[in-house]
């Protein structure tokens, strides 16, 4: 019998072999070009101290003392809850202790024997483990594809549910939105739309920007990108709040956050309404960055309006290498590696934020353009 340490051990030289071997670092004095604090909230002494400002104006236990369905529901959090709908334009939300518990929570829980779950086949990895522990029917569409959405939907038994992300994490693009919805609601079936990376630079989002609210069944909204915290709510309908309050695992059978996150979410929602010149900076990067960047046919800038912009650079090793250079540069860019994304779509994912400088931006892609097309 093949011992627990003999297969770790060569799990791991396998995946040192194929150059996918992940391994953690801590902070460094780079310029960042990789986090999702697109914003600067997380490096916001406002935002800091209007956060000790409400925790000491209320004065909660250090932790939470348990679940919510215990001891851990407070009535702060279902204000928070309702204040955050409200923004949102939905008619309820549910608090989560992460994005991957919402996904997790909501998409294990929806899903039942005989239904059909429908995922573009960039999803999120947390949607896809949250409908891997349903006993529900999976199929995938090509990424962003129409024909290819209503091929799946013409398959489908059961309740339907077809899960999108509004900008994709590992790509920077939005999926034809109005499209999808109308393609869904003709089969009858439920569109659930992950907000993750659109929130922020969209502040209510996209699917609110574009009016098709009433068109999505879900909406999942995550606190640790633009919003500089951490957390996730799912909004929907009152049943759908109370169902998930109900089923979902992730949401039961967790301690409730602690008082302090709660307090940084609600005072980074106030910040967010008042940051009007801090989002309109970060569009300003955006444009300054794709007019300075240089792609070409063997390392394209792949299309983005976010703050996520990528180049394709075909290998592990190539991205490694062009990743290295930036770093050397001071420029702190991590490259995207197989399997994280599919093999030949390796890439150095880059990530823009308000607070970059116009000189950072040019380094930046001074030194992409030299290593690439010199």
């Amino acid at each position: 019998m093949t011992s627990a340490q003999d297969n770790i051990e060569k799990k791991l030289a396998e995946r040192q072999i194929s150059g996918a071997y992940r391994s953690l670092k801590t902070e460094n004095t780079l310029i960042d070009f990789c986090s999702n604090d697109y914003l600067g909230f997380a490096r916001s002494f406002v935002l800091k101290e209007s956060i000790e400002k409400e925790i000491a104006a209320n004065q909660p236990f250090n932790g939470s003392t348990g679940s919510r369905l215990i001891t851990g529901n407070l009535a702060y959090t279902e204000k928070l809850e309702k204040n955050i709908s409200a923004f949102h334009h939905a008619n309820a939300g549910l608090l989560f202790n992460s994005g991957y518990d919402a996904n997790v929570g909501l998409f294990s829980s929806l899903l039942q024997r005989g239904d059909t779950i429908i995922t573009d086949e960039l999803i999120h990895a947390s949607v896809i483990d949250g409908a891997c522990l349903s006993y529900a029917n999976r199929y995938t569409f090509k990424h962003n594809n129409l024909e290819s959405l209503e091929s799946k939907l013409k398959q489908a038994k059961g309740v339907c549910y077809v899960a999108v992300e509004s900008v994709y994490s590992m790509d920077g693009d939005t999926p034809p939105l109005a499209e999808i919805a109308e393609l869904v609601e003709k089969y009858s079936a439920n569109l659930i739309v992950d907000e993750a990376h659109a929130v922020g630079l969209h502040k209510t989002g996209i699917i609110d920007e574009l009016n098709l609210n009433d068109k999505v069944f879900a909406r999942v909204v995550t606190f640790g990108k633009a919003l500089g915290c951490h957390g996730a709510i799912v909004l929907g309908g009152e049943k759908l709040r109370e169902y998930l309050i109900n089923f979902a695992r992730s949401f039961i059978y967790t301690t409730a956050a602690p008082f302090h996150q709660l307090a940084a979410i609600k005072m980074a929602y106030k910040l967010m309404e008042r940051s009007n010149e801090t989002v309109e900076g970060l569009k300003n990067n955006i444009t300054l960055f794709k007019k300075l960047i240089k792609g070409n046919d063997d390392h394209p800038l792949i299309e983005s309006n976010s703050a996520i912009q990528c180049i394709v650079l075909k290998s592990n090793e190539k991205a490694r290498h062009i990743a290295s250079q930036l770093q050397n540069n001071g420029l702190d860019v991590r490259p995207i590696l197989s399997p994280t994304v599919p093999q030949g779509l390796e890439r150095i994912r880059i990530c823009l934020h308000e607070y970059n400088t116009e000189d950072e931006l040019k380094l930046l892609a001074n030194t992409i353009n030299n290593n690439i097309n010199g």
